[in-house]
């Protein structure tokens, strides 16, 4: 019998990112290219239709070969149905992606939210394996959450299920990216530590060695953040704290809620600084968590990266198409 693999598709805002990878022999293949919007829905999937067509053939597997395309999607979606109800950073609403797109390439396709995606990589192939009962919170641009019960996702009623960015944190606090008022992601995701930072240096006249980025209006990254703590920086370690007690308290309250045995951080800002940030989180953590909710729970940095949604696509696989890929 033939070995089979999938195509895993990031479909990130600014870029659209695909792997041909299994189980046994991880990823053989990758192929991205940059995410078009501007010019419609119909354009964006021929767009995936052609790069998963090009890194099957940079694998150089038999179409045969290719069980599914998977697809991490950054919005709503209905895995059942593979309709995307709102990817607010492509521009998509009430989209039939898993029906038009498999009019233009000769695999099944299935459809996850990329966090839902990230955390079953996590569960199933990095450090959440012995993890029963798991949350997974990814810190970049945003906040965004994955929860697993029992071993499986749980996608929730409507199934847009953990979506923890969006608790409220802080009654009429700053103003989210969704329109509302002092979300938890508008309080401690890397755009809310920059807004804040060049509040202090714009503002408040305070000193940092992010100045200059600031003054030119380039964009802040987490690598940017982590060479300011390197560099002692006050204003940018406060306001890192600032978030990092803020995700911890979070944590505290999710976890008296849920129960959880393991909390695993993923994203840019955790990957970035996690030597600084992980012991501020989990010293605040400790001091608002329920005493009973504590014991025994582990809170962790994912070591997958980007990855941990592309391999997220295998577990999807088995669970949709009951293979073991």
């Amino acid at each position: 019998m033939q070995e089979k693999y999938i195509v895993s598709v990031d479909m990130g805002g600014t870029k659209i990112l695909a792997s041909v990878l299994n189980s046994k022999r991880g990823i053989i293949a990758r192929q991205k290219k940059p995410t078009n919007i501007t010019s419609g829905t119909k354009i964006y999937v021929k767009d995936i239709a052609e790069i998963v067509k090009k890194v099957v053939a940079a694998s150089k597997l038999k179409r045969e070969n290719i069980a599914a395309v998977c697809l991490g999607v950054p919005g709503s979606v209905n895995p059942v149905t593979g309709i995307i109800g709102h990817a607010p950073n492509l521009g998509i609403r009430n989209y039939k992606m898993k029906s038009e797109l498999e009019k233009l390439i000769p695999y099944p396709v299935l459809l996850e939210n990329d966090v839902n995606l990230g955390a079953l990589g996590v569960k199933s192939y990095g450090v959440g394996k012995k993890s029963v009962n798991m949350l997974a919170v990814f810190v970049g641009t945003g906040i965004g959450g994955g929860i697993i019960i029992n071993g499986k996702i749980y996608r929730g009623f409507n199934f847009v299920a953990g979506e923890i960015g969006h608790m409220l944190v802080q009654k009429n606090g700053p103003k989210c990216g969704c329109g509302k008022k002092g979300c938890f992601e508008a309080l401690a995701s890397r755009t809310a530590i920059v807004n804040n930072i060049i509040y202090d240096v714009k503002k408040l006249k305070k000193k940092s060695v992010l100045a200059d980025l600031i003054k030119s209006n380039q964009r802040i990254k987490s690598g940017s953040l982590k060479n300011a703590i390197d560099k002692k920086d006050k204003v940018v370690i406060s306001r890192i704290t600032e978030a990092c007690e803020t995700i911890g308290d979070v944590l505290g309250s999710v976890c008296n809620l849920m129960n959880f045995d393991m909390i695993v951080l993923g994203g840019g800002v955790i990957e970035a600084l996690g030597d600084f940030i992980m012991p501020i989180i989990k010293e605040e953590f400790h001091n608002h968590v329920f005493d009973a909710a504590e014991k025994g729970v582990k809170i962790v940095a994912s070591k997958l990266g980007d990855d941990a949604a592309i391999y997220g696509g295998l577990a999807l696989a088995e669970e949709f198409l009951g293979v073991k890929i």
